[in-house]
């Protein structure tokens, strides 16, 4: 019985009495190369057209079988890639300066999408899984306690000043953020203060 492939990650699997004092080769590459490439390889593919195929071959060392996966293009537009329509996790490091998604292909090689894609956008790294026919993206919607960061951070977002109240559990006040410099406060009570200078001070006096 002649050796066959497993559809996933296309690994040989040795017919029942073949390869007789050489199954030893086969073995070592289906460990050493192909199971170790699904697991823990890395391959950068550079995609020259607006739709390209991830290499898929039987037995041998491919683009699709990788577990991260870099893109690059000289395609300066938008681009999508296509993986075979098996079940299998990814990392996608889009390098380029535009949007690539990735499909399932209807058919092994082809450039055919068989279900929805993932748009991984210029720049980020992404983690995505396939069920063979539908991309799908790791997120983390239900983030609880104090999430930190290392270094400096350039942006959080866009909030309100009712957003940010709404985040805080120490306030003292509503209204509109202000800051050290020329703020403008709506009817504030000051308290005693322990210093004041009233140089520009106007209106008229209490007391």
């Amino acid at each position: 019985m002649a050796s066959t492939y497993s559809p996933s990650l296309r690994i040989e699997l040795i017919g029942a009495g073949e390869q007789a004092g050489t199954w030893n080769t086969t073995t070592n590459s289906n460990l050493g190369t192909l199971i170790e490439s699904a697991i823990a390889g890395y391959v950068s593919v550079s995609v020259t057209s607006a739709n390209q195929a991830f290499t898929a071959l039987d037995g041998a060392a491919d683009q699709a079988r990788n577990a991260v996966i870099a893109l690059t293009t000289t395609t300066v537009a938008a681009f999508a890639v296509y993986a075979p329509p098996q079940e299998k996790t990814y990392i996608i490091h889009n390098t380029t300066a535009f949007t690539a998604t990735i499909f399932n292909s209807t058919v092994l090689g082809n450039t055919t999408a068989a279900g929805t894609g993932i748009a991984v956008v210029a720049g980020s790294k992404v983690l995505v899984f396939s069920d063979g026919t539908d991309f799908y993206s790791i997120s983390a919607p239900n983030l609880t306690g104090a999430v930190t960061s290392v270094g400096t951070v350039t942006s959080l977002g866009s909030f309100t000043s009712a957003q940010l109240l709404g985040a805080l559990t120490d306030e003292t006040g509503t209204g509109a953020n202000v800051f050290a410099t020329s703020p403008t406060l709506v009817t504030p009570a000051l308290g005693t203060p322990t210093a004041l200078v009233g140089t520009n001070i106007t209106g008229t006096a209490a007391g």
